[in-house]
């Protein structure tokens, strides 16, 4: 004879509590207490009792997963995603495994029309927007889901938070840090190889910082030692071409990403210029290969691993019709060779 599978009446046998608190602590409700939603999982653990997510997502007129949505960007690769945009990946599924959501993961062109899609097919409950490109170019998107009344979480500026909320790293209290490591190194020529475009306020933001720093050791900021540059190697590597090229005498480099920042170096090593002797470098993110550089990189940390989990949770409080808000996640400066050799 076939073993019976367990119900979920068996669950509130095992854990001493009723079957509709059961389905509550089954489904993430807030209502649940973790003490109690914890007794519920580790009940249905013992009884090796699986949720029937699509029974209980009809249910609930809810798919019970949250889409990820990566846009193009530019990369010295073919995948055109930001590498800290796909360091961010493993937190958002633990996170969603977690509060047993799942989690769809999408790759859209910029020209597409994302935007009309997958709250309206039922694909997902909530979308998490990642890379969403210049900001004035998605601007009439992200105003079309907020009046589709669409379930949306942006990374990105939340000091912007024009579209519901946004969640984000301190990008100008990174650029002050950066900025202010240099200075304490006794470097007062330092250059910024970045973007302080407003269609990108997140970069904009660590130029901020970089002014705020000057400023407070009594140095005006120069144009002349701010070159535009995207977050590639190839744009960093052309970043310090053209600070030759205006013949700008520098003695550091902030730049506003990690790829930026190598490329800088690798043209810095090139041109016979030591680092950090002749020229201290900084940049920003914390990827994987800024500690896997020569020298290694000293860099702002942004924490992915919270950031994904916080992005998740805060779509989650959305979609439950809660007021999910802006949040900005703290930053941290690691000193490495490229700066205190």
């Amino acid at each position: 004879m076939a073993q019976r599978r367990p119900t979920s009446f068996d669950i509130a046998a095992l854990a001493g509590v009723s079957q509709p608190t059961v389905s509550r602590a089954l489904s993430g409700n807030p209502a649940v207490s973790a003490e109690t939603r914890a007794r519920v999982l580790a009940a249905a653990e013992q009884l090796h009792y699986k949720v029937d997510k699509n029974a209980s997502g009809l249910r609930r007129q809810q798919s019970r997963t949250l889409a990820l949505l990566f846009f193009e960007d530019p990369t010295p690769d073919e995948t055109l995603i930001n590498p800290f945009y796909l360091s961010m990946v493993g937190s958002m599924v633990r996170a969603c495994a977690a509060r047993s959501y799942d989690l769809l993961i999408s790759f859209q062109q910029l020209s597409s029309d994302w935007h009309v899609d997958y709250e309206d097919s039922r694909k997902a409950d909530g979308i998490i927007l990642l890379g969403y490109g210049d900001y004035l170019q998605q601007r009439e998107r992200l105003e079309q889901l907020v009046a589709r009344g669409t379930h949306f979480i942006c990374w990105g500026n939340p000091r912007a938070a024009e579209f519901g909320a946004i969640l984000g790293s301190d990008n100008e209290g990174g650029g002050y840090q950066a900025t202010r490591h240099l200075l304490e190194l006794g470097r007062r020529r330092i250059a910024f190889v970045g973007t302080a475009s407003e269609a990108y306020p997140e970069f904009r933001d660590r130029w901020a910082g970089y002014c705020r720093a000057l400023k407070e050791a009594g140095i005006l900021p120069n144009t002349r030692l701010a070159v535009n540059a995207g977050p590639s190697e190839e744009e960093g590597r052309a970043a310090v071409a053209e600070l030759g090229k205006r013949g700008c005498d520098f003695d550091a480099i902030f730049a506003s990403s990690d790829l930026a920042a190598i490329g800088a170096m690798r043209a810095l090593q090139d041109s016979g210029r030591t680092i950090p002797g002749d020229v201290a470098v900084v940049g920003f993110d914390d990827l994987a290969a800024a500690s896997l550089a020569s020298p290694p990189l000293t860099t702002v940390a942004q924490n992915a691993k919270a950031a994904g989990a916080a992005l998740v949770e805060a779509l989650i409080e959305n979609v439950e019709g809660r007021a999910a808000q802006s949040r900005l996640l703290p930053v941290e400066l690691r000193v490495r060779g490229s700066s205190a050799g």
